[in-house]
């Protein structure tokens, strides 16, 4: 939460891929710590490791859906900004086969399992020195046309990028019209508060929707449904987690951000159902166990499909570069947030609800799509600057038809995309 909410402090003064570069630097402080913590027999290092770490964890959910986002081209943007999602869900199958007790899960072995959060930070310091600059952050921050050229040149693999800079200089001219965005200002400027409360809502659907609490408890979750062998079913799950990430990144751009959100809402919805009667009947039907199982399998798929990847990256794609960074930084401190609520909550709501918890996040799960489905636009194939612009028209609409006299109802809080619609 801590993290999320520096990222602001860090992409606006040193750019977003050294920014990366730099956290780095925690990754491997935190990994230290804790990989020493059993040797020097002091628990305060592993506390602190885990702060690190998690610090790290909070900036870097916020620097790589930027990053990315401004690195790719418009019509691919949704397919690369999904790559960040399969970089975690690869990164939590890893760790989860790892920690198996027959290859580092042991009680010797387990400080090095968690030493080796240093191995991909320090390959990420190599890689990092080779990946070119945000172009926009080029041009528009630090107003380095030429630099900007070359990187989406070389992005791009044309020499013709006029189109890009073109729109980035548009949105530029615009920039400096507008005084300088901070988080406040979000939340007062009428052109900023309706995208803000989308982001916020997209990444609380994606945390209230369930899917930590299988995760964090996926074991105790199998093991009460009478598998004998929890461990090797969550790491099914992961698996599946995997492979629907990559499908999700082969629909995104074909069926769009807001139908594959509610497609994944309301088949979470579904499963969440399913899973609530299996264990419920679980001790009067034997074969309920297997219910259970194809029903969590099938709640990660859905999840995967949409909110897992989409809330990431459409943060970026519903603010200009001006607000991105205090939005991206307000966001993520919500994801982690009720992150941080589901995993202190879910087993003491388990504990007063039983079979039956996993309905609080089916009530959740149909008020998002709903949501979703009245107040999300469609992103997909639509520039930076058409999206932030479609916002201020509704503004402005809304404003006209409420001064004239007329219900500005539909204009507030129906958000619809003036092109691409996808539904």
């Amino acid at each position: 939460m801590i993290g999320s909410f520096s990222v602001g402090l860090f992409v606006n003064r040193f750019g977003r891929r050294n920014s990366m570069l730099l956290v780095n630097v925690l990754a491997i402080v935190g990994g230290v710590l804790m990989g020493l913590s059993r040797l020097a027999n002091a628990v305060e290092m592993m506390i602190i490791g885990r702060f690190v770490i998690g610090v790290f964890c909070g900036l870097c959910t916020g620097f790589v859906p930027m990053y990315i986002s401004e690195v790719s081209p418009t019509a691919l943007r949704g397919a690369f900004g999904t790559l960040h999602q399969l970089g975690i869900v690869v990164g939590i199958l890893v760790a989860q086969i790892f920690g198996l007790n027959v290859i580092m899960g042991t009680e010797t072995l387990w400080p090095l399992l968690l030493g080796f959060t240093v191995v991909p930070a320090l390959l990420q310091c190599v890689a990092l020195p080779f990946c070119p600059k945000s172009p926009r952050f080029l041009l528009i921050n630090k107003m380095e046309e030429e630099k900007a050229v070359a990187v989406l040149q070389k992005l791009r693999g044309v020499q013709d990028v006029s189109s890009d800079i073109q729109e980035m200089k548009e949105e530029s001219a615009k920039m400096s019209q507008e005084k300088k965005v901070t988080i406040l200002e979000l939340f007062r400027s009428p052109n900023y508060r309706q995208p803000i409360i989308i982001a916020i809502a997209l990444q609380l659907s994606q945390q209230l929707s369930g899917i930590n609490a299988v995760f964090y408890y996926s074991t105790e979750i199998f093991r009460d449904a009478g598998v004998e062998e929890p461990v090797y079913a969550t790491i099914g799950a992961g698996v599946v987690n995997t492979v629907f990430t990559v499908v999700s990144l082969f629909l995104v751009e074909r069926a769009g951000r807001r139908t594959l959100h509610l497609i994944g809402l309301g088949g979470m919805a579904g499963c969440a159902t399913i899973m609530t009667i299996a264990l419920a009947l679980k001790n009067t039907v034997a074969w309920m166990s297997y219910i259970s199982i194809i029903g969590t399998f099938a709640f990660v798929a859905f999840f995967e499909i949409g909110p897992g990847p989409i809330p990431w990256f459409i943060v970026s794609e519903l603010f200009s570069q001006g607000p991105r960074p205090a939005a991206v930084a307000v966001a993520g401190f919500s994801n982690w947030a009720s992150n941080f609520l589901v995993g202190m909550l879910f087993l003491p709501a388990e504990r007063i609800f039983r079979s039956f918890v996993f309905l609080i996040f089916v009530a959740f799960l149909i008020f998002f799509f709903f949501f979703t489905f009245f107040k999300v636009p469609e992103t997909k194939g639509r520039t930076f600057e058409d999206i932030s612009s479609g916002f201020e028209r509704q503004t402005v609409n809304g404003v006209t038809s409420a001064t004239g006299g007329k219900s500005s109802m539909v204009e507030l809080t129906s958000v619809q995309p003036t092109k691409d619609a996808s539904v």
